[in-house]
């Protein structure tokens, strides 16, 4: 493993571990042991390097796919590129609830996690569309053809839609 590369490795796995309210003792006392404080930390540092199997483990433990422990450059459930896609949210905030109020529960929820409160726009994942599709119960292209319709997502976004089916 380069020294660029583990250190790297060793910054996801400290922003997975800080994500979930952690610290170094907290996972040795969570995991009842079974992860030390001092060899997480030295992954983390890039100074040990981690096997396959046990950054397998270390992700069941924090209870993420594997994937979120690689580094950047990591190419995304799927292999699709992780294309943005934005929402405008005075628009959404117009719609009738019978029509929007799913899309709007979602984006709330997103907003919370995120903290992000801006009140005008919201980037969403791709992944993002196909769980809203599946709520809607149709596919990512036809959800992202009525997004557009109702003026939540720009005509361009079609594209994103066709992505997402695949």
């Amino acid at each position: 493993m380069t020294s660029d590369y583990a250190k790297s490795l060793g910054a996801r796995l400290r922003a997975i571990r800080t994500q979930q309210g952690l610290s170094l003792h907290g996972v040795e006392k969570k995991s009842q042991g079974r992860w030390k404080a001092v060899v997480v930390g030295s992954y983390e540092r890039g100074d040990r390097a981690v096997t396959v199997q046990k950054l397998a483990e270390l992700a069941e433990f924090y209870g993420v796919p594997v994937g979120e422990l690689l580094p950047e450059g990591r190419q995304p459930a799927g292999g699709e590129p992780a294309t943005r896609i934005v929402l405008d949210l005075e628009t959404l905030g117009r719609l009738p609830a019978e029509k929007a109020g799913p899309l709007a529960r979602y984006a709330a929820a997103i907003q919370s996690q995120r903290g992000d409160y801006n009140g005008k726009v919201l980037s969403i994942r791709t992944e993002d569309l196909r769980s809203l599709a599946i709520i809607y119960d149709v596919s990512p292209g036809e959800l992202t053809d009525w997004l557009i319709e109702w003026g939540v997502l720009s005509a361009d976004a079609r594209a994103i839609g066709a992505d997402a089916t695949s």
